[in-house]
């Protein structure tokens, strides 16, 4: 399995789908979406997951003008790799809803970050990854039992609460503005975080604008302190000394290795 690109936090206002290419394509789609099904037209309830084969003419729309946030890994496939996906038993080309995609996000964030190091293993890391996602995509579709973390207390707001993260990593988020809205105290709430997912809340608002930062040093020509303001930060030294001590390099020396890795 040979991963061509993987990219996070991207955001689209039309439909989407076939024009993605002629390999495969994972999609995390963190918003409701439309599409058709057996001449029916459905939508999604909330964060969903599709697996999209080879030749896909489907399209995926926006719900109410909405723009669609999704993440995506588009790869090529031998045929071992073909026959593992059918021993998944779930279904291709088309959205499956999803109670948690904790694993799932996590995969795909592990995945973007070593992309960029090009260990020796990498290939290995790569294939193991994607076999997680589509293990837990199969867990999701054969109604698996639900996931002891979802007994937390306050789990489906805390759940929401780090997708807003996710989604908007500029905003200045504040943990007792947090613990007010949801009336608990700042203990108690660093607590159930911890618990549900592993890493603390200002981890998660590091790491949210970190992978923004990360996309824009990948994609678009601004300077690093352009992207620093734009992920939240007052200061660009700050942001300089965070994103080395996260992701082993400087912003300018990550962009030099994302362009090289694209012009191979």
């Amino acid at each position: 399995m040979k991963i061509n690109r993987i990219q996070l936090n991207c955001r689209r206002d039309t439909a989407f789908g076939g024009e993605l290419g002629a390999d495969p394509v994972f999609l995390l789609l963190r918003t409701p979406i439309m599409y058709e099904e057996n001449g029916q037209q459905l939508r999604t309830e909330g964060v969903s997951a599709a697996l999209l084969t080879s030749g896909y003419k489907q399209s995926f729309r926006p719900v109410k003008g909405k723009p669609i946030r999704y993440d995506m890994v588009s790869f090529r496939t031998s045929a071992a790799d073909r026959q593992y996906i059918s021993s998944m038993n779930f279904p291709q080309d088309t959205p499956i809803e999803l109670a948690d995609d904790l694993v799932i996000s996590g995969a795909l964030r592990s995945m973007q970050s070593q992309s960029m190091h090009r260990g020796k293993h990498i290939s290995e890391f790569m294939e193991l990854s994607m076999r997680i996602i589509f293990i837990a995509l199969s867990e999701t579709y054969d109604n698996a039992p639900a996931s002891p973390v979802e007994k937390i207390p306050r789990y489906a707001e805390l759940r929401k609460l780090r997708q807003a993260i996710y989604d908007d990593p500029m905003n200045s988020w504040s943990i007792d503005e947090m613990c007010e809205e949801m009336r608990i105290s700042r203990t108690y709430f660093h607590r159930l975080w911890t618990a549900a997912f592993g890493v603390t809340c200002l981890q998660d608002v590091i790491e949210s604008r970190l992978l923004r930062a990360a996309e824009l040093l990948k994609n678009t020509d601004k300077s690093v302190y352009e992207i620093a303001v734009e992920c939240g930060y007052d200061s660009e030294s700050y942001f300089m000394r965070q994103f080395k001590k996260h992701k082993n390099c400087t912003p300018s020396e990550f962009r030099r290795r994302a362009l090289s890795t694209e012009d191979k």
